[in-house]
C-alpha cells in the first residue's frame, strides 16, 4: 500500500519544534506529503532538530494561506479533534477509521487535518473535514500534543495496511524429545548441586516444567538451558571458584553458540 496519497495537515501551529516532531511520526510510519495551512514563522533551526532524520519532509512541506486551500485536492478529509459537541458525535477513533482512509488512498487525496496546540480545529474548520476522528484518552485530560496526536493516526493508518512483517524467530521450537532431555538434565543438576531432594524432585521438576511452558521454548534456547545445567554439574564436581568458573563458563558460550554443546 502506497501512502503518497495521504496528505498531513498542520493547521496554524505555534511551535517549530512540533511541526519537526510531526516530521519524524511521518516518516516513522511510512508518510511524506506535509502541509502546513495559515502558517506562522517557523524557527527552522528548532524544526530541524526535532526532525531528525525526516529534514526532507520539513523541507519539501508546502504552505497554503487557509485550510481549504490545503485540502482543496482531497476526497477524504479527517479532523482531529478532543472536543466534544453535537456536531462531533459522528467522530470514531483513528483505528476505525484507518480502513476507510486506506480505501479512499487507492483512487485519491486523503487529509488528516490537525489544529492548533492551544485551541485545536475551529468548527469552521471542522466542517470541511468529511470525517472525525477523536483519540481516546482519560477524560481528565484529552488534549494530546500535536505531534503524538499525528503518530497515533500515522501508525494505525500504518498497520492497517499490513505492510509490516514481525521478526520471525530462526529457530524453530524444540521437539518434545529435546525438551524431555533438557528437563533430565536438569533434575539430575539440581539434585546434585542440592537445590532438592529425591522425595521432593517431581514437585520441584513440576513447578520448573510450569515456568519453562509460559512461552515457546525454541531449540536454541533448550541447548543453552543444557549447556548451563552441564557447566553447573562440572562446576559443583570440581569445586571451582569464581575466576576458574568464569574461564570454564566462556569456553561453554563458544560451544554453545557455535552449535558444537551436545544435547546428551
Amino acid at each position: 500500500m502506497n501512502l503518497d496519497n495521504i496528505r498531513i495537515v498542520l493547521v496554524n501551529p505555534i511551535y517549530s519544534g512540533n511541526v519537526g516532531s510531526v516530521c519524524r511520526a511521518m516518516a516513522n510510519m511510512g508518510f511524506s506529503d506535509l502541509a502546513v495551512a495559515v502558517p506562522r514563522p517557523l524557527n527552522m533551526d528548532e524544526a530541524r532538530m526535532m526532525a531528525c532524520h525526516a529534514t526532507d519532509i520539513l523541507e519539501n512541506r508546502s504552505e497554503s494561506p487557509t485550510l481549504a486551500e490545503a485540502v482543496g485536492d482531497c476526497g477524504v478529509v479527517m479532523g482531529a479533534t478532543a472536543r466534544p459537541g453535537l456536531y462531533r458525535r459522528h467522530g470514531k477513533t483513528p483505528r476505525e477509521w484507518a480502513p476507510k482512509v486506506l480505501e479512499a488512498a487507492r483512487t485519491g487525496r486523503v487529509a488528516l487535518v490537525f489544529g492548533r496546540e492551544d485551541n485545536g480545529l475551529t468548527n469552521e474548520e471542522l466542517a470541511l473535514c468529511t470525517h472525525i476522528a477523536q483519540i481516546p484518552a482519560t477524560p481528565r485530560y484529552k488534549s494530546l500534543n500535536v505531534a503524538q496526536a499525528v503518530m497515533i493516526c500515522c501508525y494505525e493508518i500504518f498497520v492497517a495496511t499490513g505492510i509490516y512483517e514481525p521478526p520471525q524467530e530462526k529457530s524453530p521450537e524444540a521437539p518434545s524429545e529435546l525438551r524431555e532431555r533438557m528437563f533430565g538434565m536438569w533434575r539430575e543438576t539440581l539434585l546434585q548441586i542440592g537445590f532438592m531432594r529425591e522425595d521432593k524432585a517431581d514437585h520441584m521438576m513440576l513447578g520448573l516444567r510450569r515456568i519453562l511452558a509460559r512461552g515457546p521454548l525454541t531449540t536454541d534456547d533448550v541447548r543453552i538451558m543444557m549447556g548451563i545445567a552441564k557447566q553447573a554439574v562440572w562446576a559443583a564436581e570440581h569445586g571451582l571458584g569464581k575466576g576458574a568458573q568464569r574461564e570454564r563458563h566462556k569456553g561453554a558460550q563458544g560451544r554453545v553458540a557455535g552449535g558444537e554443546e551436545s544435547a546428551g
